[in-house]
């Protein structure tokens, strides 16, 4: 079983809207409401590719009925610990005649110590059950940021392969925990290490920084693939994958199916290398859906001979 934790579940809603100018009136062409959060998102993903997968975290008021509703009509196996305050809701708007998309996330609801610790209770009796975790997104308020370094060595202690994906203070303090797979993005990445990226070597030697903060592996997404430092038969590599990208429909939520993919091809046994080329093939199918954790199975696994996987040399490990 994979464990999905989202402490941050929203409902996400997306709205086509051609020619957005901010400021002006607008009418919707097309629209999308799913239970969104981004362990909701690879929880989706995850699903559609045929792995188990439960879905967990905290939920409150009537959005986070709706989380729950909505996660059970898409049979998505969730346990989700209810708290007394709201969950939030997210906007995006997505104008089609220029692929740019534009987001308004609410800061979410305020938790209590119980409630969390109502949560703790719940994801180590999860965890009992399970191999993998994934960490993944914002936290809400009430929540402090050294949460997720908390729970990492939690479920370490059961023997569940942890993966964290969020950004800032919680990404800086979880790395600190040691989590088996760190998953940021570029940006993520250069606030993580403390600099901004100027060139592809720049780029390749983040990943080997990040292992050295505390991550076992690290993998670092980029719009055409990933940079990634894995253990290969327990050696490390450093690996650059890349795809043509595809004319997309919509870029949300891109990352969280590259994550989806690799979990899964992880968790089924595959190696390192060869589960980095299905999240690449599962990222960028996904952009031609709208809905985060949207993708199409059988057109990622088509996908996987156009990924490219290149070996780098691992200089910055050198010394």
């Amino acid at each position: 079983m994979i464990i999905t934790v989202t402490l941050n579940a929203a409902l996400d809603k997306t709205l086509v809207v051609p020619n957005f100018t901010p400021g002006r009136r607008h009418r919707t062409v097309d629209q999308t409401t799913m239970p969104g959060g981004k362990g909701v998102n690879v929880a989706r993903a995850i699903k559609r590719l045929g792995q188990p997968v439960i879905a967990t975290g905290l939920a409150g008021g009537s959005t986070g009925t709706r989380i729950i509703d909505a996660l059970t009509d898409e049979s998505i196996l969730n346990g989700f610990v209810r708290i007394r305050e709201e969950s939030r809701t997210n906007t995006a708007v997505l104008d089609p005649t220029t692929g740019v998309h534009t987001e308004v996330n609410e800061r979410g609801p305020e938790v209590s110590p119980r409630e969390l610790e109502l949560f703790r209770d719940k994801l180590l009796y999860l965890a009992q059950g399970a191999s993998m975790c994934v960490f993944a997104g914002s936290l809400p308020r009430g929540v402090e940021p050294d949460v997720y370094g908390e729970l990492i060595r939690e479920v370490h202690k059961l023997g569940v392969t942890t993966v964290l994906d969020t950004d800032g203070e919680p990404l800086r303090l979880g790395v600190r925990a040691e989590p088996d797979i760190v998953s940021p993005n570029e940006l993520e990445a250069e606030e993580l290490v403390g600099h901004e990226f100027n060139d592809d070597d720049d780029r390749a030697e983040s990943v080997v920084e990040i292992t050295r903060l505390g991550a076992r592996e690290a993998v670092m997404t980029v719009p055409d693939g990933c940079y990634a430092r894995v253990l290969e038969d327990g050696f490390p590599v450093l690996l650059r994958l890349r795809v043509e990208e595809l004319e997309p429909r919509s870029t949300i939520g891109t990352g969280d199916a590259f994550l989806a993919g690799y979990v899964s091809a992880r968790y089924s046994g595959s190696s390192p290398v060869d589960a980095l080329r299905f999240g690449v093939g599962c990222g960028a199918e996904s952009t031609q859906h709208f809905g985060a954790g949207v993708l199409d199975p059988a057109r990622a696994e088509r996908m996987l001979s156009e990924v490219k996987a290149e070996r780098l040399e691992l200089r910055a490990e050198i010394g």
